[in-house]
């Protein structure tokens, strides 16, 4: 099964390529903007496509074609401008997508924020992000497409645990990137994640287990 990696260099999206590069299930497609970094992992034996989230539908379509389930990390990060929020965290989703509806790729994967369908809730140093988050997952559910929308919490460079709690309206809390990875990759070929969407902190419970759980 070929997995594309939107945002394969950023470091959710990194950890998940090494995890499909070791899982005998799936095949890495990393998604990436520059050469420099398609040269990274093709000397690592991993497939890249070249594409820019700020560009046209029908390059996307050409970068998601052939895959069989594409799952969106990317992010504008935190030390660009609001600018690039929505036109990568928001547009850029949209796009992919779009592209992936054209191109039959029906199984796609989303990587959003705590909270992001309750605005109540939102961090309010954060408003933007959550707004780019929250129509982005919209968009999403209004789609054909066989989505799970992952909501994390705070994210941490920590080594992970294996463990999480999931639900659909969770406290606010933390989770380390490692393990946010990890039910990515578990959610992959989870029939019942499918059309669902859920939050993810650290928790109790193992991350095989919960992604089982969600019904």
């Amino acid at each position: 099964m070929r997995v594309l990696v939107v945002g394969a260099n950023g470091q959710i999206g990194s950890k998940l390529v090494g995890m499909l590069l070791e899982d005998d299930r799936y095949t890495p497609v990393a998604m990436v903007r520059k050469e420099e970094q398609s040269e990274k992992f093709q000397s690592e034996g991993i497939d890249t496509v070249l594409a820019d989230l700020e560009g046209q539908v029908k390059d996307l379509e050409y970068a998601v074609k052939g895959n069989d389930a594409i799952i969106f990390t990317a992010g504008s990060g935190g030390s660009t401008g609001l600018d690039k929020t929505l036109l990568i965290d928001l547009d850029g989703a949209v796009k992919v997508m779009e592209a992936a509806e054209n191109a039959h790729v029906n199984r796609f994967i989303l990587v959003s924020a705590l909270q992001a369908h309750n605005r109540e809730n939102w961090n309010e140093e954060l408003r933007p992000y959550y707004v780019a988050k929250h129509y982005a997952d919209k968009m999403l559910e209004a789609s054909s497409l066989d989505y799970t929308i992952v909501r994390p919490g705070g994210l941490l460079n920590d080594s992970g645990t294996g463990s999480i709690q999931l639900g659909l309206n969770l406290e606010r809390g933390s989770i380390p990137r490692e393990d946010v990875a990890k039910t990515l990759l578990e959610v992959i070929s989870a029939p019942n994640s499918y059309r669902k969407a859920f939050d993810v902190i650290s928790g109790e419970v193992a991350i095989e287990k919960a992604i089982k759980e969600i019904n």
